[in-house]
């Protein structure tokens, strides 16, 4: 066919295309004053993962040319759309904005919802615990950091659940006013820095780094000082007006973790983890012994991690956070509780939530 022709194709399937959408909005409003009328939460990510996993099947069953990745970016933004036309949904994450959680946060969630930067982890539990936002989005592990306590510690202390996880790769961008010159200074937060450094000197040789207080004032001195750059996300870049000079190779990247905060936890959706609070008095044995409680009924025990309690100024109290394979309504999860408080440990359920089955990455 000529060229007019394809573009003539184009134009009758855009068409089907808006038509087809527009039928799926109808049906979107329909479910959303099921939900409102059932008291059912808006999003729910289980389903959402599901429908993502089914559409790739799909496309892969009819030998499509777009990638995974690709049909996960074109829905996720459609169902962006869909959450805005069920209910105004608001988004808290830890800002400033262009930070890597607010880069996770529209990711997950797309464009059509609103955003609310927070600058402490303390503003985003406030926020989705007084119920002027709906879920929030915090970083709770990074692959060279390790746990992000605060989350952890506030978890303890508040009725909020986790509601769901995201996995997220790293993948940071070099950016600047002016892409036809090399810059002399790059500035960035020092946890952007660190994992690229080696990477940034090779791209960039004899250009002097400078660690930034947060990615929002180092991509600020990019776009105010001439000669400079800024190490940060892609959302940054955009926000900021900056061009990307280079972006970080897939070596480099390092990943993460982000928990989705709610007022409750995700449905069981068949492949579940969870995040429970195990308190217990500190001895030795004490973390083997509720181990071995989970070993012999066959759960799986995936991640540990220790934080003090408190208050306690004997130090004679230990805190676990342990996150397990299941979901902690299940019946086998139930009775492990029930065992561990049977031995003296105090046990808090810190939210259940889909496991997740795919890296996010920009």
């Amino acid at each position: 066919m000529s060229l007019d022709q394809t573009r003539a194709q184009i134009d009758a399937i855009d068409q089907q295309l808006i038509r087809l959408l527009n039928e799926r909005a109808d049906c979107v409003q329909q479910i959303g004053e099921i939900k409102k009328k059932d008291g059912l939460d808006i999003y729910v990510p289980g389903r959402e993962e599901a429908l993502l996993r089914k559409l790739c099947q799909l496309n892969a069953a009819q030998n499509g040319k777009l990638t995974e990745k690709a049909i996960r970016a074109i829905f996720r933004e459609i169902m962006s759309a869909a959450l805005a036309l069920e209910n105004s949904l608001k988004i808290a994450y830890l800002g400033p904005a262009g930070s890597w959680t607010h880069q996770v946060a529209v990711h997950k969630f797309g464009n059509s919802v609103e955003y609310v930067a927070e600058c402490s982890t303390e503003g985003v539990f406030a926020r989705v615990a007084s119920r002027q936002i709906d879920y929030g989005v915090l970083p709770i592990e990074h692959s060279a950091e390790g746990a992000v306590h605060h989350t952890l510690d506030h978890l303890v202390d508040s009725p909020l659940q986790i509601y769901a996880e995201i996995l997220w790769k790293l993948e940071t961008v070099v950016m600047a006013q002016d892409s036809d010159s090399l810059p002399t200074t790059i500035y960035g937060h020092p946890q952007m820095l660190a994992p690229c450094r080696a990477w940034i000197n090779q791209r960039f040789p004899g250009t002097k780094l400078i660690e930034s207080a947060s990615s929002s004032l180092a991509a600020t001195h990019a776009e105010t000082e001439v000669g400079t750059a800024a190490v940060g996300t892609p959302l940054s870049a955009e926000l900021h007006g900056l061009r990307v000079l280079a972006t970080s190779p897939r070596e480099y990247a390092s990943r993460a973790r982000f928990i989705i905060l709610g007022h409750r936890s995700g449905a069981p959706s068949g492949n579940d983890n969870a995040m429970l609070m195990v308190h217990a008095r500190d001895r030795v044995g004490a973390l083997l012994e509720v181990l071995q409680v989970f070993a012999a009924r066959n759960v799986n025990v995936r991640q540990i991690e220790n934080r003090p309690v408190p208050g306690d100024v004997t130090g004679t109290q230990a805190r676990f956070f342990l996150e397990i394979s299941g979901h902690h309504e299940d019946a086998l999860l139930q009775a492990t509780i029930q065992e561990l408080t049977a031995l003296g440990a105090s046990v808090k359920p810190l939210g259940s939530y889909p496991a997740p089955s795919w890296i996010e990455e920009h």
